[in-house]
């Protein structure tokens, strides 16, 4: 019988024995076994956005929560790297301990200076380009994941290409390209071609994000706030008709618009 109350020590060790234990070739939990880096970095990924929305949503007690959570990826990353002898926890502590005291010499240098938040950014920015000289794969785009949000990859994209100098100067070409753009995406629709309208619609998201790069505004985050507000809008619009005895499911196209454009003329969403 397991017991209820477990009263673990604060300290890593006792998460990593924790591992350990699970992982055991002999005594641990088959699942636990079974996984690799492969099968568990999904639910790394999960575990992040998970502490993003407990976040968003102000929930200090679930972010508790599900910072142990994504604690427990990089303990399970690096007990499986140990088991394979590439690395261990340890490493992974002192690996992140010495590249934020050398991205800090402000602060721990013995001689100390003042730093603006832009010319702190930009130091990091010269660090990491050299670090990323010094490997094999030191090109443009190095260090930029794969498995990143699209939206989001393609901002860094943009940033990493616009410190060559390849960017746009001022921003009224980027609406001039956006609209050269949909009307590329017109034809290829007009055309029925599905491989060309795919091109299309991804030049247009691509122009979308550049834009919104030199207005200084998160794409990512613009496109988060949409998705809530159309929610919010939507669900509204179910509550409405739900009030009027109306099933929301039978009422056509052009009562739906009209309700959608009620919902709009709210004072939370006149905006």
């Amino acid at each position: 019988m397991v017991k209820k109350d477990i009263n673990h020590s604060a300290d890593l060790t006792s998460l990593i024995n924790i591992m350990k234990t699970l992982r055991d070739p002999e005594n641990g939990c088959p699942w636990d076994i079974a996984q690799d880096f492969n099968s568990i970095a999904p639910h790394t990924i999960e575990e992040a956005y998970e502490v993003f929305d407990a976040i968003q949503s102000r929930n200090w007690e679930n972010l508790k929560e599900e910072l142990g959570d994504l604690l427990l990826q990089a303990v399970y990353h690096s007990q499986m790297a140990e088991e394979l002898g590439l690395f261990n926890f340890e490493d992974v502590i002192r690996k992140i301990c010495n590249k934020m005291v050398l991205r800090h010499p402000h602060i721990f240098s013995d001689n100390k200076y003042k730093t603006s938040i832009n010319e702190q950014t930009k130091f990091w920015e010269t660090i990491k380009e050299k670090e990323r000289k010094k490997t094999s794969q030191g090109t443009t785009f190095s260090g930029i994941a794969l498995s990143l949000p699209a939206l989001l990859r393609s901002l860094k994209i943009q940033k990493r290409v616009s410190r060559t100098g390849f960017d746009w100067t001022t921003i009224k070409p980027l609406f001039a390209k956006l609209a050269e753009e949909i009307n590329e995406l017109k034809l290829a629709q007009e055309l029925n071609d599905k491989v060309q309208i795919k091109e299309e619609i991804g030049d247009i998201l691509f122009s979308i994000v550049n834009l919104a790069r030199h207005l200084e505004t998160d794409p990512e985050d613009a496109l988060r706030s949409a998705n809530i507000k159309f929610i919010k809008r939507f669900e509204q619009m179910e509550a409405f008709a739900l009030r009027g005895g109306v099933d929301f499911d039978k009422l056509d196209q052009d009562q739906m618009n009209e309700l959608w454009d009620k919902i709009k003329k709210e004072p939370d969403n006149n905006t």
